[in-house]
């Protein structure tokens, strides 16, 4: 039998080495620009234009007509195509807007206005507000639904916890990924990145509460196994079910990535990296968690670091 539980350093470690660069890149982000995420005209007022020409466009002879005007934190991206450009910008009014168009089409011909949207800071907060009441609401139910369903096992709040600690592990490594993208790639946090956040909490969530549920069952028909032993043996009936549920929508979403529009790429990344990390967050960190902090390796490691050895104490 594969010994996973025992090798749960190697899992931890793993996953600080994910998190930690994310973590950098919003403190970076942070102090560069103001956000730790890079923020889209959901968030901040802005306007965000869709035209689609008839031939290959420059995205950067594009934004130079935004910036002879005064426009100069613009940001044109071109689709796959290269006739299609994305082109975010301050808020303008509608006497701007028609000039401007007007002279991108004098400049490199007729182009079809795709999408057209002007945004309020307002909608940002309110959005902004929804999905932190969302997340806590919802860690909040998990919390109160896992120690209810696992009354019967000792310290069933514990259990609660570790799920929880699982789903801020996804929520870190997905808003990591995408704040370096941020830097790297100018992607810019939307509506569509708060959904896909919260899908993502909902798949780590059922994925940590079937490992769960499977560990609660075999307690009592093991009760002369070491509670690791148990976890371990459970983690392994878990393992193929996680994976191939995850593996199945793992792969539909590499499909739409390579083959989807350009405006989901972002939003399916988002969902593929932070499918990636719950599936591995359920059966990587919030079990090997659990088992250090029943066993109470946790509260040895602490008296290491902030007290007396363990071994010394009385």
């Amino acid at each position: 039998m594969i010994d996973f539980v025992g090798k749960r350093r190697w899992f931890f470690l793993i996953s600080l080495v994910v998190i930690v660069p994310g973590l950098v890149a919003m403190i970076y982000s942070t102090v560069t620009t103001g956000s730790p995420l890079r923020l889209s005209i959901d968030f901040t007022s802005g306007s965000l234009l869709e035209l689609r020409f008839e031939q290959v466009v420059p995205a950067s002879e594009v934004r130079d007509v935004y910036v002879d005007r005064g426009f100069l934190d613009t940001t044109v991206q071109s689709a796959d195509d290269g006739r299609t450009v994305f082109i975010r910008s301050k808020q303008l009014d509608q006497e701007t807007k028609t000039a401007i168009v007007g002279e991108l089409r004098e400049r490199f011909g007729d182009a079809e206005e795709l999408r057209y949207e002007s945004v309020g800071p307002t909608v940002g907060r309110e959005v902004t507000r929804a999905a932190t009441i969302a997340v806590t609401v919802a860690a909040a139910a998990i919390l109160l639904f896992i120690v209810y369903s696992f009354r019967g096992v000792p310290n069933a709040v514990r259990y609660g916890i570790c799920a929880i600690a699982a789903m801020v592990h996804d929520v870190l490594v997905t808003t990591g990924m995408f704040s370096i993208m941020g830097l790297v790639a100018g992607w810019e946090v939307d509506a569509l990145f708060l959904t896909a956040l919260l899908t993502v909490v909902g798949f780590s969530v059922q994925d940590t509460i079937v490992v769960f549920d499977r560990i609660r069952e075999n307690i009592p028909k093991r009760r002369g196994e070491p509670y690791e032993l148990v976890v371990n043996r459970s983690l392994l009936e878990t393992l193929h079910r996680s994976l191939a549920t995850q593996l199945n929508a793992m792969f539909v979403l590499v499909a739409i990535l390579f083959f989807g529009g350009a405006t989901m790429k972002q939003f399916v990344a988002t969902l593929l990296v932070g499918m990636i990390s719950g599936t591995y967050s359920s059966l990587f960190s919030a079990v090997p968690l659990l088992v250090v902090w029943q066993t109470g390796e946790a509260e040895a490691w602490v008296r290491r670091i902030f007290g007396r050895p363990a071994h010394a104490a009385s």
